[in-house]
């Protein structure tokens, strides 16, 4: 079976580099005696920078990549030569991408458009040559500056998809088929539990003037907060999500309760999801009759928009992107800002990355010694 493309989750070792060390030189030249200390500064070191991509959707161009290590900083030298600063080390990442620190969980930063640069490790700086020491009453110092040390890191980062409308329900409620019924996406559908095992995007066409971005997100089973199924992996998508529409089978034994269990994993994975406007869509409605039909909406939530629908027949779906369009305009766009970051709990984290890959290899190890003279 071919390994998916869609990457959400890496663990990376980072680590900026070490400032050149300052030169300790006297100028020599004929005719000229005593010339006086020419020591130049030794160089800055390179900088980790996180920088967001729109180009990107998945992290898998960082799955292999270990080792992030930006460039040291060279020596200085004589005649006030400068060393050569270390070069810096960009890591693009597609937008919607945080990043935690590997060791605690703390958040670090988040990267919520492109273009945006965060400096993740700075870059020591270049210790100062004995030019720089001279004074009146010092003419000739025979000392100079070691450069800084690097920064290392253990960070995490997580892909969180940025969507107008996430679709939220369990395993085989319809999600799938209805995401390929009303856009061009391709999810695949079967019947069996799972089957969606990454999310999946979508652009849905309202009328042929308008569109908006939905996102297919793996089923949610009770205790998903707790990392049941496929639990944490993909409930982190869902806080980008701008609306949620839950979607509830027509066969379900109860529709109030699966709803209510389904709010509920939301609201222990993150309270601050229950502030995103709901929709409610009883898919498979195929299967009911009229009657039914009336007697099942009897029992359904009051306060909260909801429709029958059916991606078989295309019963309710023009109604359905319709409603959906009429909620996005009514509420601010992706409130970034709203988002609270709260530390991982490293115990629940994906546990097939190999902690060990992320050591520094032993010939990049250096002496760190820091001592300014």
């Amino acid at each position: 079976m071919a390994e998916s493309n869609f990457v959400d989750y890496v663990k990376i070792y980072a680590r900026s580099g070490k400032g050149g060390r300052g030169s300790t030189h006297f100028r020599r030249e004929k005719y000229i005696p005593r010339g006086g200390p020419d020591g130049g500064d030794g160089g800055d070191g390179g900088s980790v920078v996180l920088r967001g991509n729109r180009n990107y959707w998945t992290l898998l161009h960082l799955k292999y990549q270990r080792h992030i290590l930006a460039g040291h900083g060279q020596s200085g030298s004589g005649q006030l030569s400068k060393g050569k600063d270390g070069e810096d080390k960009i890591i693009e990442v597609p937008v919607g991408t945080i990043i935690f620190n590997g060791e605690t969980g703390e958040f670090i930063a988040d990267i919520n458009h492109d273009g945006q640069e965060i400096v993740l490790l700075k870059g020591g700086r270049g210790g100062k040559g004995n030019n720089f020491f001279k004074t009146a009453t010092n003419q000739a110092p025979k000392y100079a500056q070691p450069g800084e040390p690097y920064q290392e890191l253990r960070i995490i980062l997580q892909l969180k998809l940025l969507a107008d409308v996430g679709l939220v329900g369990l395993p085989n409620a319809g999600k799938s088929t209805l995401l390929s019924v009303v856009s061009a996406a391709k999810p695949k559908i079967a019947n069996y539990p799972f089957t969606t095992l990454e999310p999946s995007l979508g652009i849905v066409d309202v009328r042929g003037d308008h569109s908006f971005v939905m996102a297919d997100i793996p089923g949610i089973i009770e205790g998903a907060s707790e990392g049941k199924g496929l639990g944490l992996r993909f409930l982190r998508h869902i806080e980008r999500n701008s609306l949620l529409l839950f979607m509830v089978p027509a066969d379900a034994a109860d529709i109030r309760k699966e709803y209510e269990m389904l709010l509920n994993e939301l609201a222990c994975y993150n309270p601050e999801l229950l502030d995103k406007q709901r929709i409610l869509a009883i898919s498979k409605s195929d299967l009911l009759d009229e009657e039914l039909e009336n007697e099942l909406a009897k029992d359904l939530p009051e306060d909260l928009p909801n429709l029958f629908i059916s991606a078989i027949t295309h019963k309710g779906i023009i109604a359905l992107k319709d409603l959906l369009w009429k909620e996005l305009n009514n509420q601010p766009f992706h409130d970034i800002e709203s988002i609270a970051y709260k530390p991982l709990d490293l115990r629940l984290e994906d546990l097939d990355d190999d902690d060990d890959d992320l050591e520094i290899p032993e010939d990049e190890k250096e002496d760190l010694e820091f001592d300014f003279e």
